[in-house]
């Protein structure tokens, strides 16, 4: 992934990312399992997670007892804590988790050594050289702040927005972004050659799977681990994405 103003010292940084886990017991635990190992055998130097560890049943969405779809946060962390980077992990909150109890959701990640970016961001830094991270709330159930989140970052100074939704990357072209890594719309679940997928959520619509670029924006959609509705997947398989990050070249 070139990007324009990347620091030379940060040419072939890794960066692995998963997403949308939707843990709701034991069928959730092999892919995730799966996908942790495959997270440590590359070695990468930061992960992030983008988002919907837990899963609220599509009938209770909009329900009061949708919080409890939370309690599934902290088998989901648990697992997580596996993971392993020279430069840790960072988290940001689905759909899903800012609609059921995004406290509970946060305390789980946060108790497990995760830090969760929700309107802000932290350097990172490498050979004398930074780069910046920076996560918004969810954008359809929280309260995302785009420019709270990017505030702090000097104009010229590479940044990276982990934010759920893709489709978000319509409000974000134009600021001081130069890669959006998303999740959310799982790619469709299933993907019908020539069709596409029948069937996209809300601001997953536009950008539901891979590289886009708007301009000196980049955007990555991961398909994510896990399934809501039906445990389907067709074309679309559970992704482990590894980015590695190359100093755009004049």
């Amino acid at each position: 992934m070139p990007l324009r103003r990347l620091p030379q010292e940060f040419d072939g940084f890794t960066i692995a990312q998963l997403s949308d886990f939707h843990y709701e017991g034991r069928i959730s635990e092999a892919p995730i399992r799966k996908a942790t190992d495959v997270v440590n055998a590359l070695r990468p130097d930061l992960i992030v997670l983008t988002g919907d560890f837990v899963t609220i049943p599509i009938f209770l969405y909009h329900h009061k007892g949708a919080s409890a779809a939370a309690r599934n946060a902290e088998p989901c962390v648990q697992m997580l804590q596996e993971l392993r980077a020279a430069m840790g992990k960072f988290a940001i909150l689905g759909n899903h988790d800012a609609a059921s109890d995004s406290a509970r959701v946060t305390g789980a990640l946060r108790a497990g050594g995760i830090p969760v970016l929700l309107n802000r961001s932290v350097p990172i830094e490498r050979g004398g050289a930074r780069i910046w991270l920076a996560g918004i709330d969810d954008a359809l159930d929280g309260q995302p702040d785009l420019g709270t989140a990017i505030a702090n970052i000097p104009s010229r100074e590479t940044t990276i927005l982990l934010a759920h939704e893709p489709d978000f990357a319509d409000d974000v072209a134009g600021a001081n972004v130069d890669l959006q890594l998303s999740g959310h719309s799982h790619g469709g679940q299933i993907w019908l050659p020539g069709i596409g997928a029948p069937w996209l959520p809300p601001m997953g619509k536009r950008y539901p799977r891979g590289i886009y670029e708007f301009g000196n924006l980049m955007l990555y959609t991961n398909l994510g681990i896990g399934t809501i509705r039906a445990p389907i997947r067709l074309n679309c398989p559970p992704e482990v994405t590894l980015i590695t990050l190359r100093a755009a070249r004049a």
